[in-house]
């Protein structure tokens, strides 16, 4: 009889001697549990960064044929004012020599967060050489036309949605569009929009505007 009240009481040691063994286990499993789940949540925090797009890029098809780096390139018109970014990229060579001609240089320069629409060269072509000509020697309607092209105010590709923006010509001009397509009064498309210089915001257009008479 006392060797089996020695059994059981030996056998109740060893359980109460076991028992926070069993319970550190059990708490390191839980610990491991919540140490895996929080890994795995961190994980996908960093994919979901990782995934995410850089907000407010440049965007459109043309961007395409901008020079990956030099003072051409989207990181080097970022660093100049706007009249001197434009001359650095061959697509604008027609509104630069415009421009010049215009004397607007300084204004575009030393202006303070505008926003260009800006004419390409195929932009040009589309009007007839004799009238391009004539307005290239016409001073007054030149500068006109391109003030037109000038908000002054910077405009994000949001505001672009549906929007009426007075300009430095003093008309105003109406854009429109969603998912990175959008127009300006209607006819002339973005084809590289929201490309930053120092002093302005971009939307490279393929129609050349043309104020109210």
């Amino acid at each position: 009889m006392f060797a089996a009240r020695t059994t059981r009481v030996a056998t109740a040691l060893a359980a109460t001697a076991l028992l926070p063994v069993l319970l550190t286990g059990c708490g390191g499993n839980d610990k491991d549990k919540k140490d895996s789940a929080a890994g795995s949540d961190t994980a996908s925090s960093a994919s979901a960064a990782a995934s995410t797009p850089a907000a407010d890029g440049p965007f459109g098809p043309a961007c395409a044929s901008v020079p990956k780096d030099g003072a051409g390139s989207f990181d080097g018109m970022a660093k100049d004012p706007v009249a001197t970014a434009a001359s650095n990229n061959p697509a604008l060579s027609t509104l630069v020599t415009a421009v010049k001609k215009a004397g607007l240089v300084d204004t575009l320069n030393n202006a303070k967060d505008i926003t260009v629409f800006a004419p390409t060269n195929d932009a040009f072509a589309k009007i007839p050489k004799a009238d391009l000509d004539k307005v290239l020697a016409d001073k007054a309607t030149l500068t006109k036309i391109l003030t037109y092209h000038v908000v002054g105010q910077k405009l994000a590709p949001k505001q672009l949605e549906s929007g009426t923006y007075p300009t430095l010509e003093k008309g105003t001009l109406t854009t429109a569009g969603s998912d990175e397509s959008y127009k300006v009064n209607g006819a002339s498309s973005v084809v590289c929009g929201n490309v930053p210089t120092a002093n302005a915001t971009v939307y490279i257009v393929d129609t050349v505007l043309m104020p109210k008479q």
